[in-house]
């Protein structure tokens, strides 16, 4: 299995680990300021950026039309199911993944089309998964949920403070 995918399924396992320890009423509770936003959404966002990946039609993807379902935001079980299908079928991922695909996204100013390729696409999902991490851990420690992963929410490459 390619590296990227591999890396891609080990980010988003967290999402799994993060559904098992929570209950309904923490995922979609949206009452920490300045956002309001809930767990359920950060997740349903990072999976429906993944199911368009995986919907792709004719080497197209559109990240604007996402699936937004608000059962995923509100039911761990919803969640779980549409997470673990998005993992199945990203593990059974086959073909090239350098070859080109064209993404549309609006980046502020309209929709936008742009050349990648599946394995930069993929690459930006796992990213963007992490960076919502951090968000929704923010959101755990204002509701003073705490979940045993000291690496949830930070990318790789985030440097650490050494223990003294």
């Amino acid at each position: 299995m390619n590296i990227i995918i591999r890396s891609t399924l080990n980010t988003l396992q967290k999402s799994q680990y993060l559904l098992n320890n929570l209950d309904d009423a923490i995922l979609s509770n949206a009452s920490v300021p300045p956002y309001n936003s809930s767990i359920g959404s950060h997740l349903r966002h990072i999976l429906d950026f993944y199911d368009c990946v995986l919907n792709m039609k004719d080497a197209n993807v559109d990240l604007t039309a996402r699936k937004r379902d608000t059962k995923i935001e509100t039911c761990c079980d919803s969640a779980k199911a549409y997470l673990l299908s998005l993992m199945d079928n990203l593990a059974n991922l086959d073909g090239n993944l350098d070859k080109s695909v064209s993404v549309i996204d609006d980046l502020g100013l309209g929709k936008v089309e742009m050349p990648y390729t599946l394995a930069a696409l993929l690459a930006q999902a796992n990213s963007h998964t992490i960076h919502h991490y951090a968000i929704i851990n923010y959101i755990l420690e204002r509701l003073d949920v705490v979940i045993d992963d000291n690496d949830f929410g930070y990318n790789p490459t985030t440097p650490r403070k050494a223990a003294y």
